[in-house]
């Protein structure tokens, strides 16, 4: 072979090799923004402390060394992809490497704030489990977003060079007007108290901070608020109470603007927001069921929230977060687009479990009220008896919405009242089987069957069952796992005196 042969191919490899790369050269100026908030306080300390000269001071070196860290940061930083792993390393004081093993990784995902999306860069979330760890890359250009997210969610590999195809298939995406069902969720209809009180929080430090916050103030402001006309509270509360479902719109319109699912190379991809903007990928191979939760208020206006059981998946309610609250039919559909159909109708619980949820929604209750006449205290009695009496149709809710049901494919769950949970697992994602009875149980001849799956919680209670129906709901589906301990009771009972 001759020598220009040799170098030909000598270039070739070193092409072929892989290189590393660092962030996208802008990643300062996006740190410089973050941290604007940071030092227009350290400016306003300056001017209450010293005047303008100060607080010109203060900001301008706080604008300095935020630059010189981004920007070391940003020159001691890289990411190197290779077939089998994803290093990074930094060596600003000390020098480390860290290592992701490709197999490992569950997800990756692109969020991109204000700043990022103004500048067309994106914020890689790489989500190796509990063995391989996390990697974050801020931040890079859109296209490296997501060539970085097709690499390393496919199994083969691509040349930097190669151009980002995507096909992609719309599964669903969020109408404007379900905004309006965000008052019905406990947590967003909260959002005022939230917001009152990190707004509070923060004067209160502020003030405290600067000496501006004394005893006596405080003293006095709670007498002024006191003191307050009887029409000024009232209009205020009320107030308050309608800006609670209005702020709840709001959150839940920033949080999940244009929710949209789409399908591409082999992932499930959820993109939502509209200040920050968030995409998350979800491996199909990795799917292994959904979840469907609702609320009693949700249920009345036939609104759920869908979610995603993905194996391996950190902060799985977030990150695996299908649909908000949308209509149920929408998410059902949604449901079996992603998943497939799912198994009805619901077989019911014997009548015995009813007895038994009632019992647990009266009894704490109860005995705090038996508690309270003991200790002299009935007006706190009379309060337990009430919440028991309001136990009762919650307990007969409970016993309602207890089902399950399973196919050739998937099996499915269901329980809970306050917060109703209906779980679709695919057969090949059950790991495991646990029968559980309580003494109380053993006597009503019912058991909770656990359906341990490798994603999601890790398992699926199917509560109150009849004991027989528990047993042979899990050998219908894997009967190879159930049939030595079917064969073992069948000669316990055929022969007393056997050792159990």
């Amino acid at each position: 072979m001759t020598t220009r042969d040799e170098d030909r191919d000598a270039a070739a490899a070193a092409a072929a090799r892989p290189h590393a790369a660092r962030l996208h050269p802008l990643t300062f100026v996006v740190g410089a923004v973050r941290e604007l908030i940071a030092l227009l306080a350290a400016g306003a300390a300056g001017l209450a402390v010293g005047g303008l000269s100060t607080a010109f001071f203060f900001t301008l070196a706080g604008l300095a060394f935020g630059l010189l860290v981004h920007v070391a940061g940003w020159a001691t930083f890289t990411y190197t992809l290779y077939d089998d792993r994803l290093e990074l390393r930094r060596a600003l004081v000390g020098r480390s490497v860290k290592t992701i093993p490709r197999d490992r990784i569950r997800g990756v995902d692109i969020s991109a704030a204000l700043p990022h999306r103004l500048l067309r860069l994106a914020i890689v979330h790489i989500d190796a489990g509990a063995d391989g760890g996390e990697g974050v890359l801020n931040a890079v250009s859109r296209q490296e977003a997501e060539r970085l997210r097709r690499l390393l969610l496919t199994a083969h590999t691509v040349s930097p060079e190669e151009p980002v195809r995507a096909p992609q298939r719309v599964l669903a995406r969020m109408r404007p007007r379900w905004f309006l069902y965000a008052p019905l969720s406990g947590a967003y209809l909260l959002t005022p108290f939230a917001l009152a009180g990190s707004f509070l929080g923060t004067l209160y430090n502020l003030g405290d901070d600067l000496g501006l916050i004394t005893r006596e103030r405080v003293e006095n402001v709670g007498h002024d608020v006191v003191g307050l006309p009887t029409a000024v509270v009232v209009t205020v509360a009320v107030l308050f109470v309608l800006a609670m479902p209005v702020m709840s719109v709001v959150a839940f319109a920033l949080f999940n603007w244009d929710f949209t699912v789409y399908e591409r190379d082999g992932s499930v991809v959820a993109q939502r927001g509209l200040v920050t903007r968030r995409s998350v990928s979800l491996e199909r191979r990795r799917l292994r069921g959904v979840e469907l939760t609702d609320n009693p208020f949700e249920r009345l206006t036939r609104v759920t929230r869908l979610g995603a059981l993905v194996t391996g998946l950190g902060d799985a309610s977030h990150r695996g977060r299908l649909l908000p609250a949308s209509p149920r039919p929408f998410a059902v559909d949604l449901a079996e687009r992603v998943l497939g159909s799912t198994p009805a109708p619901l077989v019911g619980h014997p009548p015995a479990a009813r007895g038994r949820r009632v019992v647990r929604a009266t009894a704490p209750p109860l005995g705090l009220a038996a508690l309270a006449l003991l200790a002299g205290r009935p007006t706190v009695a009379y309060g337990c008896v009430v919440l028991a009496l309001l136990g009762i149709p919650l307990g007969l809710d409970r016993y309602r919405q207890l089902g399950h049901a399973t196919d050739e494919a998937r099996l499915t769950v269901r329980s809970g009242s306050l917060r109703r949970r209906q779980v679709v697992v695919e057969h090949g994602a059950v790991v495991g089987w646990r029968i559980r009875q309580t003494l109380f149980q053993r006597r009503l001849r019912l058991s909770t069957l656990v359906v341990a799956v490798g994603a999601g919680d890790g398992a699926c209670p199917a509560i109150d069952m009849a004991h027989d129906d528990a047993v042979a709901f899990a050998a219908r589906i894997t009967p190879e796992w159930v049939a030595p301990f079917l064969e073992d009771d069948s000669r316990l009972e055929d022969d007393p005196g056997a050792e159990r």
